[in-house]
């Protein structure tokens, strides 16, 4: 299994040590990225920052951690679902309860990005984060 390495949520030692880097986005298990990839689900593999800190409550980073692994969770249960020959129907309302739940973490990733990160960047002048985050929404919206 791989370890999740959170573009948005990492230590604050991690944080402090360079302004200008480049993160790497790497799934916590390989079952529920490949699913991610079969539903359509956007995600992001990789980006960078510009100039700016990036800092997260460690509430935030917890709740958005929790929601992520409640849906990873249902995910395998979807998995044993279809493995178990259960009813298509059945698999279509768990795999739209996961939408659903994939669809509302990203909204609180957005918000938490706006209010924190984006404020931060304009501060400094990095508009360069704008850019990045128009980029991500289309990506996101498509």
């Amino acid at each position: 299994m791989k370890k999740s390495v959170s573009p948005s949520y990492q230590s604050n030692e991690a944080q402090n040590s360079e302004h200008a880097h480049e993160h790497s986005h790497e799934h916590i298990d390989s079952v529920a990225h490949e699913h991610m990839h079969e539903l359509g689900i956007a995600h992001a593999h990789s980006h960078s920052h510009g100039e700016h800190g990036h800092v997260h409550s460690e509430e935030s980073k917890k709740a958005v951690l929790n929601r992520l692994s409640r849906i990873i969770g249902h995910m395998q249960s979807v998995k044993n679902m279809v493995e178990s020959d259960r009813d298509c129907s059945d698999v279509l309302i768990q795999l739209s309860a996961i939408n659903s739940a994939v669809q509302s973490v990203s909204r609180v990733i957005l918000k938490e990005h706006l209010s924190t990160c984006i404020i931060d960047a304009v501060q400094a002048g990095d508009y360069e984060s704008i850019d990045e985050l128009n980029n991500a929404i289309d990506k996101f919206m498509k």
